[in-house]
């Protein structure tokens, strides 16, 4: 019995090794690949309407209300230490820093990823990837490559629209509805963001969570079984797989920034 579990996990790690490499060297062959930049530009540019614009309601929305409830939250927080003035500071931080570029990627994860995947399985299962290849297209760059980078643009971008709403929507429950002085908010915001230091570095993060997001979800929906069960199967996977990896590249990017290694 014993040593049957430790077959089974045994062949499981290999499994999970063997995909993990595959995973790496189809990432490799995708950046590596010959691509045609003068006809790839306007690909990239129409995956950033599907990536980036597709996604901008859902943003700005998520960002709007989670503002207004970190406000709230942090208003009656800070008023039990009578620091309520320093509610701007709270937000800002907490948002630029932490809850921006985390909450965007993993909406952009369930958004932009699962559907960067279904299309791809899509053209799996009904052969067009194959097609392609038949008559000498070479899918990475025709289709892979665009998606890739124009994702990888795209959120960051959503990041920073989403940093600017919720510091709205903060500044609206705070401000204008709890009576916090519209002058000791801003200027306190003013006081403790740096632009080098908070916002770029909200940027950086962003940035690495959109390569693992578009990552998972390209390799996901490139070598998914072509059938409708496969397809469901992947864009999970991805969603899954995609936030995860966010959740625990943030701690890992944290760690490094605020030197707890």
């Amino acid at each position: 019995m014993n040593n049957s579990r430790l077959l089974r996990v045994g062949q499981q790690s290999l499994s999970l090794i063997a995909d993990m490499g595959h995973a790496g060297l189809f990432l490799w062959s995708v950046i590596t690949s010959r691509i045609p930049w003068r006809r790839i530009v306007p690909l990239i540019s129409e995956q950033l309407y599907r990536a980036g614009i597709m996604s901008l309601l859902i943003t700005i929305l998520a960002g709007f209300f989670i503002g207004m409830v970190v406000g709230l939250q942090g208003f009656h927080t800070l008023q039990k230490f009578s620091a309520e003035q320093a509610l701007g500071k709270l937000l800002a931080l907490s948002i630029v820093r932490e809850l921006g570029p985390v909450i965007a990627a993993l909406l952009f994860a369930g958004r932009a990823g699962s559907s960067l995947t279904a299309e791809l399985g899509l053209m799996a299962t009904t052969d067009q990837l194959s097609a392609m290849r038949m008559l000498g297209v070479n899918p990475l760059w025709r289709v892979v490559a665009p998606r890739f980078w124009g994702a990888l643009i795209a959120l960051p971008l959503l990041t920073l629209i989403f940093d600017v709403v919720a510091i709205y929507g903060g500044s609206l429950v705070g401000v204008d509805w709890l009576g916090v002085d519209r002058g000791a908010f801003w200027s306190g915001m003013q006081s403790v963001v740096e632009f080098g230091g908070d916002v770029m570095n909200g940027v950086l993060k962003s940035g690495v969570f959109a390569f693992l997001i578009v990552w998972i979800s390209l390799y996901q929906g490139y070598f998914c079984e072509p059938n409708a069960k496969g397809m469901s199967i992947a864009t999970t996977k991805t969603v899954v797989y995609g936030s995860l990896a966010v959740l625990a590249f943030d701690f890992i990017l944290t760690a490094l920034v605020m030197g707890g290694w």
